[in-house]
């Protein structure tokens, strides 16, 4: 019952991981030479105004966007889930799991809002490579 409350909450990880997963996939499937990208200038503005770091060309972003959608589907590795284990024993040995709590909310937090800003990100791409292809259709 709880999980699918979650589901429905607008501004659950799930929900961010899913808007993220979806946008990439309309981007993959769009963007059908990425190496048109490498010809088409970073937008700066749009990137100031939301505090994305610069890249080189959008071929950059793509190539990015794409790695990290295929890191999300295909896990994390088994030394990462070590380390993680490890540092969760540690804590529940300390007896200071509100501490364990805090830090999982810190980085849930920030973790949605990197997802949030990648989603915005691959939009714009994929918008940017759309009008590209039409502007020289014409």
């Amino acid at each position: 019952m709880q999980f699918t409350h979650l589901k429905n909450s607008q501004h659950s990880l799930f929900n961010a991981l899913n808007r993220f997963i979806t946008a990439a996939t309309v981007m993959d499937e769009t963007v059908m030479v990425p190496s048109f990208l490498r010809d088409l200038p970073a937008d700066e503005e749009y990137r100031r105004e939301n505090k994305i770091s610069k890249q080189r060309d959008m071929h950059d972003d793509y190539l990015l966007l794409m790695s990290i959608k295929n890191d999300i589907e295909s896990g994390i590795s088994d030394e990462q889930v070590k380390s993680d284990l490890e540092f969760i024993k540690a804590s529940e040995e300390d007896g200071d799991l509100g501490e364990l709590q805090q830090l999982f909310h810190h980085h849930l937090n920030g973790i949605y809002n990197v997802f949030s800003k990648l989603t915005l990100q691959t939009n714009h791409l994929t918008n940017c490579y759309t009008k590209q292809l039409i502007f020289n259709n014409l």
